[in-house]
């Protein structure tokens, strides 16, 4: 496992008592797990802005949360993004998501997974992530299925969790490093330290998948 390109702070370190219960909270639930928290907490602004984003716009808000949690790992998939990818929303399961489900994103057009709903969503964060252009066509598919405020919602959480994971797939951090022993939100094969090293090495599923422009040429 590589070092971390910032460091992470140690929880232990911190006195802040709503840091800490936030803490425990990624440690218990996950997305987002401890460690990438552990980075922003150099800059508690950062920390709280992101957190609270999370919380009231991804995790709660107007629009299907198992809508947000596909387009979040099709988002993950598109900028390979490993250590976001490698986490599912224990929310989304509640709500019917499976594993299963995450495995067409990235051709989910062609897919016969998806229902029509789920695909204008996706649709929205493909243009989003790859900045494609948008017509009269794109946009009253989307509003055949979503509201004004849905679509606010769902892009803006795009938007934040792409820059997001853009920027935390150049720092090197990785999983079960900080407040490590649970499983929480891991994806199935990345549970703990040991299995997360197993699957990273059986499996070459991130050093095949390329960016849209790319797999297109």
């Amino acid at each position: 496992m590589t070092k971390p390109r910032i460091s992470y702070v140690d929880p232990a370190s911190i006195s802040d008592a709503a840091m800490l219960a936030e803490f425990d909270r990624c440690m218990r639930e996950g997305t987002p797990r401890p460690e990438s928290q552990a980075i922003r907490a150099h800059v508690p602004a950062v920390f709280w802005s992101f957190a609270n984003s999370w919380r009231d716009v991804f995790k709660n808000g107007v629009a299907d949360h198992a809508v947000k949690e596909l387009c979040r790992i099709y988002v993950s998939r598109s900028v390979l993004c490993e250590f976001c990818g490698n986490q599912r929303s224990v929310k989304a399961a509640a709500q019917g998501l499976i594993e299963d489900d995450y495995r067409d994103l990235i051709n989910f057009e062609s897919s016969s997974r998806y229902d029509e709903r789920q695909k204008a969503a996706l649709a929205y964060a493909e243009a989003i992530t790859w900045d494609l252009p948008t017509d009269d066509r794109f946009w009253a598919r989307l509003h055949k299925h979503f509201s004004e405020p849905e679509l606010v919602e769902i892009g803006y959480f795009v938007a934040l969790t792409m820059g997001q994971q853009r920027w935390l797939r150049t720092l090197d951090i990785e999983h079960h490093k900080i407040l490590a022993g649970t499983a929480a939100s891991m994806a199935p094969g990345f549970e703990t330290e040991e299995a997360l090293k197993q699957s990273k090495q059986a499996s070459n599923y991130w050093a095949k998948a390329k960016p849209r422009t790319q797999a297109a040429e």
